[in-house]
């Protein structure tokens, strides 16, 4: 699913353009993670819970939420909804960011889809947008995507596709979106470092602001390819990558902060693997400390 960040410009602005202090969650909400399905989660997750109704409890909340936002923004329609529920295959087999509420209730998500480093284009939801269907850019489009998924072969880092982004009218207008995305970047890096694909909508200067936090357009000979009207959604979209270890470095402290928070959050679903977390932490530091190129 397409990030769809259903906030005036203006606030978005204001939430990267932050001071540091304000760029936290209020108490009247926290944050939780869902693992996938049968994942192995790294030790440096302090609270894992295998609470298997609780995570299917929120699971299903956030289907809601999803379904309700995207229908009042007409990305999606009411027959794509089952009992007001947002369902897609990618679902079960990803990392969800929940904000919930002093209830409990959620009100905010973010979906973080992780590929096996032999994944093809082909496999990718980037693989099914309208610009991957244009005779003259889809082939354009397959080769850059296939250059990034070769450097995540070299490397041996996953690839991740974000999306399933909403938000509740009740945190609209405060910095918990730019909190999300950030917390991205937190939660690749914790994971041992990815190549990050994203469809996203130019609508209330979602792209711009994922732009500032370190997103890129996808390039075919040098050049950047371009946005696109899409069909489905009745907006502007643009496809967006980011590597884990080279976000904007004004937004650095940030990422590292919402890093460690991460570690201290409820994690649902998944068993605890020390051995994991030792790989990733390795992997992660060598990536760091490396002299990786990134093109801007």
């Amino acid at each position: 699913m397409e990030i769809i960040l259903k906030h005036p410009a203006g606030d978005l602005r204001e939430g990267v353009d932050a001071p540091r202090r304000e760029l936290l969650t209020a108490r009247s909400r926290k944050w939780v993670l869902l693992s996938p399905a049968s994942a192995v989660v790294p030790d440096c997750f302090a609270d894992i819970d295998t609470d298997v109704i609780r995570r299917d409890k929120l699971l299903a909340e956030m289907q809601r939420l999803r379904g309700s936002v995207y229908l009042e923004d007409g990305a999606i329609t009411a027959k794509q909804l089952t009992d007001g529920r947002h369902r897609v295959d990618a679902d079960e087999s990803s990392w969800h960011l929940l904000v919930v509420d002093g209830d409990d209730r959620v009100c905010g998500c973010v979906r973080q889809q992780t590929y096996p480093v032999h994944a093809h284009f082909a496999q990718l939801n980037i693989s099914g947008s309208a610009l991957a269907r244009s005779a003259e850019w889809g082939p354009k489009l397959k080769a850059a995507a296939e250059s990034e998924l070769d450097l995540s072969r070299r490397l041996d880092l996953p690839c991740v596709e974000i999306g399933g982004w909403a938000l509740a009218n009740s945190i609209r207008g405060t910095t918990e979106a730019v909190r999300m995305a950030l917390a991205m970047y937190s939660l690749s890096q914790e994971l041992g470092g990815a190549i990050g694909f994203s469809t996203v909508t130019r609508r209330h200067c979602s792209a711009s602001i994922l732009r500032r936090i370190g997103g890129r357009s996808f390039e075919y000979a040098g050049l950047p390819l371009p946005s696109y009207q899409d069909p489905q959604f009745k907006c502007e979209m643009e496809l967006l990558r980011f590597y884990s270890w080279a976000p904007n470095p004004r937004y650095t402290a940030w990422i590292d902060e919402i890093r460690q928070e991460l570690r201290t959050i409820p994690v649902l679903g998944g068993c605890r693997s020390s051995a994991f977390d030792s790989r990733a932490n390795l992997r992660w530091s060598l990536l760091a400390k490396s002299d990786v190129a990134v093109s801007q």
